[in-house]
């Protein structure tokens, strides 16, 4: 699986949240998010620094039992002036709990795939910091730059999780409606090394099944790793190249059921 050295991942979770601090900032607290109608920027910023001190809080106390899990929230402070510094704190915060001495310890890992927790979360927190970074961007009007590495790694965590053991439990529709008789979905970014850019992917009758690698399938979506991951997290449509680089070669119907059907469940 595609991933992030630890420092680079906690680096990334720190420079995406000041840059979706900045957009939200340009935005106001009362603008709109288009990539995520239901939100304003003051329920993002909110959004987005509670879920960094309560995972923090998660990593610094080794919970392993979800029924200990933290129940009460950081409060957003009230004056709009005040968020950036509230956020530098939170993914600060975030990023030294997902320490070395941290990352291989027992910790409550929601997926229940083989990752410790601390690296689960560590994945959770940088994919939120980038894809709401590019919601508070969108809203701002300001363009959002996705490095590759980071949008292969985080593609790879999306994998990871509709293809967890925990994912039927949680979303049980959506695990349904990826489960098939054999079709194949190609995802191969353009701006990456290797293996790393390619995501194959299988529906099968017991579940949908992914792996690193590029093969012939049903229908293969190209374009750069940003693109892609905007694509899979529904901030870009699937058509329309002249806008996400991205281009689809055979079954579109195929990629677009498979991305109607397996949204995250936050924002």
């Amino acid at each position: 699986m595609t991933e992030l050295n630890a420092e680079d991942a906690r680096r990334a979770i720190v420079e995406h949240t000041r840059r979706l601090a900045e957009a939200a900032a340009a935005a106001g607290p009362d603008a709109a998010v288009p990539t995520a109608p239901e939100w304003t920027i003051t329920d993002l910023v909110e959004h987005v620094g509670q879920t960094q001190h309560w995972v923090a809080e998660i990593i610094e106390r080794r919970i392993t039992d979800p029924t200990q899990l933290p129940t009460e929230m950081a409060v957003l402070p009230t004056d709009p002036r005040e968020w950036q510094a509230w956020l530098s704190e939170s993914a600060q915060r975030v990023a030294s709990a997902c320490s070395d001495d941290a990352l291989d310890a027992p910790v409550f890992n929601p997926a229940g795939d083989e990752r410790p927790g601390t690296r689960f979360w560590m994945s959770s927190m940088l994919n939120e910091a980038v894809v709401h970074g590019f919601d508070a961007a969108a809203a701002a009007g300001r363009p959002a730059d996705i490095d590759a590495d980071v949008a292969a790694a985080l593609i790879s965590n999306h994998f990871a999780m509709l293809t967890a053991p925990t994912w039927r439990m949680q979303r049980p529709k959506s695990a349904h409606a990826i489960q098939g008789t054999g079709q194949t979905l190609q995802w191969l970014a353009t701006d990456t090394t290797d293996d790393a850019g390619a995501w194959f992917v299988e529906r099968r009758p017991d579940g949908a099944t992914w792996q690193p690698a590029t093969k012939q399938a049903d229908v293969t979506v190209t374009g750069p790793a940003g693109s892609l991951l905007l694509t899979l997290t529904r901030r870009l449509p699937l058509t329309g190249r002249e806008a996400t680089d991205i281009s689809v070669d055979g079954d579109t119907d195929l990629a677009r059921h498979w991305l109607d059907n397996t949204a995250h469940v936050s924002g």
